[in-house]
């Protein structure tokens, strides 16, 4: 189920929140020429902007966090090519 998309939070805005059973997946979308370019582009000072996003986005939205927590990376190819990348990177990386 979709929770949100474009969420705004104090630290900074999440593109998609997710949740299936006691899973929530927080997306980050990264559009490029390349597929390729793109996955290379989430940099450690991206992740750590995300990471303080998801607290705060805890902070405002409990209910939304069950037991796991995930980050996906989604990347788009100017050609329309989709990837996902499960479980990108994780808090403390």
């Amino acid at each position: 189920m979709i929770l949100a998309r474009r969420c705004r939070t104090e630290a900074g805005e999440i593109d998609l929140v997710a949740r299936r059973g006691d899973l929530t997946v927080i997306v980050e979308v990264k559009a490029r020429a390349r597929a390729a370019e793109a996955a290379e582009t989430l940099s450690a000072r991206q992740r750590a902007r995300l990471l303080a996003a998801t607290e705060a986005l805890m902070a405002e939205e409990p209910a939304w966090f069950g037991a796991e927590l995930r980050f996906d990376v989604i990347v788009v190819g100017r050609d329309g090519t989709l990837r996902r990348i499960a479980d990108a990177f994780r808090a403390g990386d």
